[in-house]
């Protein structure tokens, strides 16, 4: 994911110059892991990438490669034998040495059960078409920990974490991890910075941060703080360019965990984007309830929240998330609002919704 680009409004045009000479570097500093997924950088070009810059020039013993069997693809039990060939093809290797059921939620799991999309890859792991199966994961604590009693064959979790999302309520970044722990599965990060969010941080978030490091990049913390949890065996960054490259190789070349003194440095870090939060909203969805025009409330002060906490760099992704909320969830616009005031009755908090959505409206929609 978010490889380097030729054209940076074209999502599946891949640099793979710039990849190959990002791999050359990684390889030289003695890391191994790729991670990859048929949908990253649209139809297999992630995968492509890979195989021309790693698997191309380089004996298979030196790289470990992890794809995935992505439920928005494939949904019927005859389509995963090709999506697997597919795979293996664009990746140009002929076993995968970790393979995941993708972006597992309660919904998908029902999916993978129906289409034996569980019996499949653990028919591949013994066909030596895949060393280590698992998946990753989006959904609660309560549903991982239901997949896993269901299904303990799967070997490792890949889990959203980072130090902002721990005790989130909707990733429970914290819960999850128990939950895996609980389990006695080992746990790959993803996000650990948040799509780059813990990279761009707020100013007085950076100060607090330099002050204690001088010269230490505010993603370094963000990245420490997941690989310093006693379980966790891998941590994926999404790297753009060579040069934020050589800013995680600068610190995990020398992996050093966090110290009890940076791990509080690191809460007061959270504390602080979590209180720039400019709408208290709690979540608990009253206000849904009997809106004539089924406005996401919650979903959409959520996205505002977000744009509070980190600025600028996060509205690009509230803008795409919204859009997602309308066109693939069927839920109504905020400027739909007829100021109704029936969920500003039902909110417990007391909350100007009405005003709230006005503001939503010019924020997050073209208009």
């Amino acid at each position: 994911m978010r490889l380097p680009l030729l054209d940076p409004t074209d999502n599946k045009r891949v640099d793979q110059e710039a990849v190959c000479k990002m791999a050359v570097r990684y390889m030289e500093a003695g890391f191994c892991y790729f991670d990859t997924a048929l949908p990253y950088h649209g139809g297999g070009n992630s995968e492509i990438a890979f195989r021309e810059c790693v698997a191309k020039r380089y004996p298979r013993e030196a790289y470990t490669i992890t794809d995935k069997l992505s439920f928005f693809i494939v949904q019927k039990a005859e389509e995963l034998e090709d999506f697997f060939a597919g795979q293996l093809e664009r990746c140009g290797v002929e076993y995968f040495d970790y393979y995941l059921l993708h972006a597992m939620n309660k919904d998908y799991l029902a999916l993978a059960e129906e289409i034996g999309a569980f019996d499949f890859v653990e028919k591949k792991k013994a066909e030596g078409k895949i060393k280590h199966i698992g998946f990753s994961f989006h959904d609660t604590a309560e549903v991982l920990d239901e997949l896993l009693e269901r299904h303990p064959e799967m070997e490792y979790v890949q889990l959203q974490i980072n130090y902002v999302d721990w005790e989130n309520l909707e990733v429970q970044s914290r819960k999850c991890y128990e939950a895996a722990v609980k389990h006695k599965k080992q746990v790959i990060v993803m996000e650990p910075v948040k799509g780059g969010l813990l990279a761009n941080v707020p100013e007085e978030v950076k100060k607090l941060l330099g002050a204690a490091a001088p010269g230490m990049s505010e993603a370094s913390w963000a990245v420490r703080y997941a690989a310093s949890l006693e379980n966790v065996v891998m941590v994926l960054s999404g790297m753009s360019s060579l040069e934020q490259m050589e800013n995680n190789i600068s610190y995990m070349e020398d992996f050093k965990p966090l110290t009890e003194e940076e791990k509080r440095l690191v809460e007061k870090a959270a504390e602080m984007i979590l209180s720039r939060e400019s709408i208290a909203c709690t979540g608990c969805r009253y206000c849904v309830d009997g809106c004539p025009k089924k406005i996401g409330i919650p979903d959409y002060f959520k996205l505002m929240n977000e744009i509070s906490k980190f600025g600028e760099p996060q509205v690009v992704h509230s803008r795409r998330d919204y859009a997602n909320y309308i066109n693939k969830k069927g839920m109504g616009k905020a400027s739909d609002c007829i100021a109704c005031r029936q969920c500003e009755a039902h909110c417990p908090q007391h909350l100007p919704i009405i005003d709230y959505l006005k503001d939503t409206a010019k924020m997050l929609e073209d208009v």
